[in-house]
């Protein structure tokens, strides 16, 4: 099947509902082969994300740690 879309001014456009469900997914990895653009379902985003969504730490927690971390760079100490 084939669609149309038209390209807004802030170069977006809406896919048509029939190739969203096909996707079957929100997010999409876009390829482009010369004037051919190919967008693929990306299922789970889990793979690339995995080494933060492990542990105990809150996010509260992550943050005040990587902001003593710059900081503590900044001023010259090691961590």
């Amino acid at each position: 099947m084939a669609y149309s879309a038209t390209i807004t001014s802030k170069g977006q456009i809406t896919i048509p509902r029939a190739a969203r469900m096909a996707l079957n997914s929100s997010t999409v990895d876009i390829e482009v082969q010369g004037n051919l653009v190919i967008l693929r379902p990306v299922q789970s985003v889990g793979g690339s994300l995995a080494a933060y969504s492990r542990g105990t730490e809150s996010f509260e927690e992550i943050r005040d740690n990587v902001w003593k971390e710059v900081a503590d760079e900044k001023a010259g100490n090691p961590t």
